[in-house]
C-alpha cells in the first residue's frame, strides 16, 4: 500500500465484484467507491484541478465553484481542503443529505438550488447560479465538469487501461452516462487501441442526453437536463434507459446479498441486465463501472420510506434539505 501525502494520489483500480453468483449475470463490477473521496469522481476532480494549477487559473486565494449532484462535490471538497482552496458546491434537492453533510464537514459551502430553470431544469438553474457567482468575484474558479476535457482524459489515462489489463478479452463495457466523462474517456481509449469492445451507455429515463424527453428524476448521479457538451455519440454502440424503480430494486437486491452500492450502480447493473436479456449471450466477458458505494444513499435509495416512485409516491420532503449556504 502506497504512502501518500495528498488524497488525490490514491486511486483504487483493481477491485471487482463477480455478479454471476449474486444476480446470475455474467458481469463484473469495477468498484470505484474505494477511491479516497469515495467515488470515481476523484479521478476527474484531480485531473481538472491539476490542469487548472498548471495553467495558472488556480492561485492562492482562489475559491473553486462547481455544479454537482454530489460525488464530484465531495471529491473537490477533499482536494480543496488538502490544497488550501475554498470550495462552493452548487447542487439541488436530489443530492443525498449525507453527501451534503460530508462536503460541509470538509469545510465546503453548499448551495441548494430550489427551482428549475425554464430551459435545462435543475441543472440549468445550477449552472446559472455558478455563472452568477463567478461574475460577482474573480476569486471564483469554475472548472466546468460538463465541458472540461480533463473529465474524460482522467478515465482515458486510468480507468480504461485498468479494465483492459484485468480483462484482455473484454466483450462489452457498460458505463453510466452523467456528464459522460467516464463514458467518453473509456470509449475513446478502446477505440484508439483498436480493442473490439462494445460500449453500452446506460442512462436514466427522463434524461435528455441521448435525445429522450425530459422528466423529473430523483436519484442523483446519472442523467442530464441538457445534452452533455463532452458527448460524442459516435463512440457509443448501444444505449439503455432505466426507470428509477428498477434502479431501486437492483440496489436493494444487491444489498440483500451483502453488496451496498449507490444509485448509479443500480442503474448500470439494471441496464446491463436488460441489454443481456435482449442479446441472449451468456458467454460474454462483461464489465460495468460502479461509480460509488451505498453509504451515502442510506437516507434515500436504501431507506424503506423512500421509494423514488416505486409506488408513485413523492417522499423527498423539505425536512431532508440542509439550510442553504451562500458565498460571503
Amino acid at each position: 500500500m502506497p504512502v501518500i501525502s495528498d488524497p488525490s494520489e490514491f486511486n483504487e483500480d483493481e477491485l471487482y465484484v463477480d455478479l454471476r453468483a449474486t444476480l446470475g449475470l455474467p458481469l463484473f463490477l469495477k468498484c470505484e467507491g474505494f477511491n479516497f473521496a469515495g467515488s470515481i469522481k476523484m479521478k476527474a476532480a484531480t485531473e481538472m484541478v491539476d490542469a487548472a494549477e498548471r495553467d495558472g487559473v488556480l492561485r492562492p486565494g482562489s475559491v473553486l465553484v462547481e455544479s454537482s449532484s454530489g460525488n464530484l462535490g465531495v471529491a473537490l471538497s477533499v482536494i480543496a481542503a488538502s490544497r488550501g482552496y475554498g470550495f462552493l458546491c452548487v447542487t439541488d434537492a436530489r443530492c443525498n443529505p449525507a453527501t451534503r453533510r460530508m462536503m460541509e464537514a470538509l469545510g465546503s459551502l453548499v448551495h441548494v438550488v430550489g427551482e428549475p430553470a425554464l430551459h435545462g431544469g435543475l441543472l440549468g438553474a445550477r449552472i446559472a447560479y455558478v455563472r452568477a457567482v463567478c461574475a460577482s468575484d474573480d476569486r471564483y474558479v469554475w472548472l466546468n465538469q460538463y465541458a472540461n476535457e480533463g473529465n474524460w482524459r482522467a478515465h482515458y489515462r486510468t480507468t480504461a487501461p485498468a479494465i483492459a489489463r484485468r480483462f484482455p478479452h473484454l466483450d462489452v463495457l457498460f458505463v453510466g452516462a452523467g456528464t459522460t466523462g467516464t463514458l467518453m474517456g473509456c470509449a475513446r481509449w478502446f477505440w484508439q487501441w483498436r480493442r473490439r469492445v462494445r460500449i453500452v451507455a446506460v442512462d436514466s429515463v427522463g434524461s435528455v442526453t441521448f435525445g429522450g424527453p425530459p422528466s423529473p428524476r430523483k436519484i442523483p448521479g446519472l442523467g442530464m437536463g441538457i445534452r452533455p457538451p463532452l458527448l460524442d455519440a459516435s463512440y457509443v454502440d448501444d444505449v439503455v434507459h432505466v426507470e428509477e424503480p428498477d434502479t431501486v430494486r437492483v440496489c436493494r437486491r444487491l444489498a440483500a446479498r451483502g453488496f451496498l452500492f449507490g444509485g448509479s450502480t443500480g442503474t448500470v447493473v439494471s441496464g446491463a441486465s436488460t441489454w443481456m436479456a435482449r442479446h441472449g449471450r451468456r458467454d460474454l466477458t462483461s464489465v460495468a463501472i460502479a461509480p460509488d458505494l451505498g453509504e451515502r444513499y442510506l437516507d434515500t435509495v436504501h431507506s424503506p420510506g423512500w421509494t423514488a416512485g416505486v409506488r408513485g409516491e413523492d417522499t423527498l420532503g423539505s425536512d431532508t434539505l440542509a439550510a442553504l449556504s451562500r458565498p460571503a
